[in-house]
């Protein structure tokens, strides 16, 4: 093993955390300070980045050798933004963010994933505390990045995102929320409210025992671009839907011409 500064050594091992849960491992690096820009405000949140382990070691030294000689930056690592007194405050605001690469980092309106993420963040900071995950293992619905652009082709042949899925042999939703929920679970005991459309991560929640006290929509605005999307969601994904800003006017519009195109190719796809 590699002779490692004391120094450096000693100013990471108060930021480490071990979290042990069953046959799994999770290591949580943080609290670091993360100015990040919304809006034209600078606003200071907590940022920490977990790391699941098959292995554990009490030697902070053996762990970064163990670290330096894995090339990381070909997996993926969630991460958890906080603000506030995330831990003791009696109401948190909850974010569990699938990573979306088009969407969060492109801008593409294809989906409402970068309104999310954006949206969810002043959520939490208008609230007071709160945490959002953003959780790296997530892209196209759990499938990875390659998969989704497999996905999305099959999308403009006329299948819709859970078929495009399906055909492509994945499920329609592959997403696991268990390291998330145990990383919540170690910073908080109280209740949380979660920002959501999904029933199925409040299930989960309630299914690991986080107790849950409430739930907030989050929509964005529905366009020709993301419309067929959105309410597939709520159709065949069963989202929540009480509040979808401006669909209506597009839906006709988006069945027209999804009509039009399956009259021109001959086919129909569900």
């Amino acid at each position: 093993m590699k002779a490692y500064d004391a120094e450096a050594i000693s100013a990471l091992r108060d930021k480490i955390r071990l979290i042990q849960t069953g046959n799994k491992a999770i290591y949580v690096a943080g609290p670091i300070k993360l100015p990040i820009d919304l809006d034209g405000s600078t606003i200071a949140f907590s940022w920490y980045v977990w790391l699941n382990a098959d292995e554990t070691t009490p030697d902070l030294a053996c762990l970064i050798d163990r670290l330096s000689r894995v090339n990381l930056a070909e997996w993926q690592q969630s991460s958890m933004l906080v603000y506030g007194d995330m831990q003791r405050a009696e109401h948190a605001l909850i974010r569990f963010h699938s990573i979306c690469h088009t969407g969060d980092i492109f801008g593409s309106k294809r989906c409402d994933c970068g309104y999310q993420l954006k949206q969810s963040m002043k959520q939490i900071v208008g609230s007071g505390n709160g945490a959002l995950f953003y959780l790296a293992d997530h892209e196209g619905r759990g499938i990875g990045l390659f998969s989704k652009a497999l996905a999305y082709i099959l999308q403009e042949n006329g299948y819709d995102t859970v078929d495009a899925n399906l055909k492509l042999g994945f499920a329609d939703d592959a997403r696991d929320y268990g390291e998330a929920i145990d990383v919540l679970k170690a910073f908080r005991t109280k209740p949380v409210t979660l920002i959501t459309n999904n029933p199925r991560k409040v299930e989960a929640l309630v299914k690991a025992g986080m107790p849950v006290s409430g739930r907030v929509p989050l929509w964005g605005e529905a366009s020709e671009y993301n419309v067929r999307y959105l309410m597939t969601k709520i159709a065949r994904s069963g989202h929540m839907s009480e509040r979808l800003q401006s669909s209506e006017r597009w839906i006709s519009r988006d069945e027209r011409a999804r009509e039009q195109e399956e009259q021109r190719r001959g086919t129909i796809h569900p």
